[in-house]
């Protein structure tokens, strides 16, 4: 694949750090005999040691490009977005669920605000839990939690891993979308895997051109159940989520009582397997462009592919948990209280009301975050008497 001339070039200093990871990886895909599965590409691209996406030093999650991001996320849009989180948090933390974890907090921003709402409401939790791999972005946390909600920050602790058990509430923004996934190809009716190559044609001492895809006949009894289920014979690219569906599983033992919301882009699989998708969901992210490389620049941009939600909630049920709520995120909100809050600010006052509207706007906007983002709720052990609020109106737990 070639760059896409539109996007900006990395500096020097970026461009050898993407050179170092693209020589790991070629290593590896020369260990592995010339060629490894996609999943294993996008897990080095993102998280190997010191040099992938997330675990490197990219700054990934900004407002425009001029602070050097790649993407926005609906806590940087609006604080109302915490805020909305926080009012359907209150009343589980009032069953008596101590404590809070978040997955992926980003810049922190997500856990400062909900903090300082649920301060404002009475109802904080006792400790509040960050999972979170990347070494650059605790410290961009901590330095957020410092200056927004100071006085809570010592709440705040920070684990390597799942802890073995907990009860609380569990939050997770755009993480499931970040799991590595399997590529597959149905070409003349025959599946195939899509794995990672190094290239034959262009400039390979560049990480912008060092490797392609190669497709690989697959054995019928090995085509993955999901695929197997797909409709007609038509050629096709997709996607398959072992690795979400494994931390969907991981949640349900880990969750012995609470709740655990998972706010992303997806579709259930009806969705996502339509024989209208043909090119599958696999997207990249470099400073505010989308496009469909994700040999450019690795490590330096992020590589997601769109969540199979019925994936996630077969794998959490099979685990124990129960499937409590699934809808729109911008149903979700409504149904949370986000125009109310929104009208906590006056109207007549343009120059503060103008732009907390627009960023709401676009956290429910179906042509925006509305309608491609979905919330999920999984449960145990909560009291079914009181139904969750974000999924009041416009449940979509039947289409999983």
């Amino acid at each position: 694949m070639q760059k896409a001339v539109s996007l900006p070039l990395p500096p020097a200093d970026a461009l050898a750090a993407s050179d170092s990871l693209a020589t790991l990886i070629g290593e590896t895909i020369d260990a592995a005999g010339g060629w490894i599965g996609f999943d294993r590409y996008m897990s080095l691209a993102l998280y190997a040691p010191g040099l992938g996406y997330y675990s490197g030093g990219a700054a990934k999650f900004g407002r425009d490009v001029r602070d050097g991001s790649d993407f926005v996320t609906a806590p940087e849009l609006s604080p109302f977005f915490a805020r909305t989180l926080a009012r359907q948090f209150v009343p589980l933390l009032a069953q008596g669920l101590p404590r809070m974890l978040e997955f992926g907090a980003g810049t922190g921003r997500l856990a400062a605000d909900l903090l300082l709402a649920l301060e404002q409401e009475g109802q904080l939790p006792e400790s509040y839990c960050i999972v979170e791999l990347s070494g650059e972005l605790r410290a961009r946390q901590q330095d957020t939690l410092t200056q927004r909600a100071p006085h809570l920050a010592t709440r705040v602790q920070w684990l390597d891993t799942l802890p073995e058990r907990f009860e609380g509430i569990i939050v997770g923004n755009e993480v499931l979308d970040a799991m590595p996934v399997r590529l597959f190809a149905r070409t003349g009716g025959r599946w195939h895997e899509r794995g990672v190559a190094r290239s034959v044609t262009g400039d390979d001492s560049t990480a912008a051109h060092a490797f392609s895809f190669e497709d690989r006949l697959i054995p019928a009894h090995s085509v993955p159940d999901a695929l197997r289920a797909m409709p007609g014979d038509h050629d096709i690219v997709t996607e398959t989520h072992a690795e979400s569906d494994g931390f969907a599983r991981a949640v349900g033992a880990m969750l012995a009582r609470g709740a655990a919301f998972f706010i992303d882009y997806g579709f259930p699989s009806g969705e996502y397997y339509h024989p209208q998708r043909a090119g599958g969901t696999l997207m990249c992210h470099y400073r505010h462009h989308a496009h469909p490389d994700p040999f450019l620049y690795p490590g330096l941009q992020d590589i997601t592919a769109h969540v199979n939600f019925s994936g996630i909630a077969h794998a959490a049920v099979d685990a124990g948990l129960a499937v409590s709520g699934y809808t729109s995120q911008a149903r979700f909100l409504m149904n949370a209280g986000i125009t109310d809050l929104l009208m906590t600010l006056d109207p007549s006052d343009t120059r503060a009301f103008l732009p907390a509207a627009n960023a709401v706007q676009k956290l429910l906007s179906e042509a925006e975050m509305g309608e491609l983002f979905k919330v999920i709720a999984l449960t145990r052990g909560l009291d079914e008497s009181e139904p969750l609020a974000g999924f009041a109106r416009g449940d979509r737990c039947h289409t999983l």
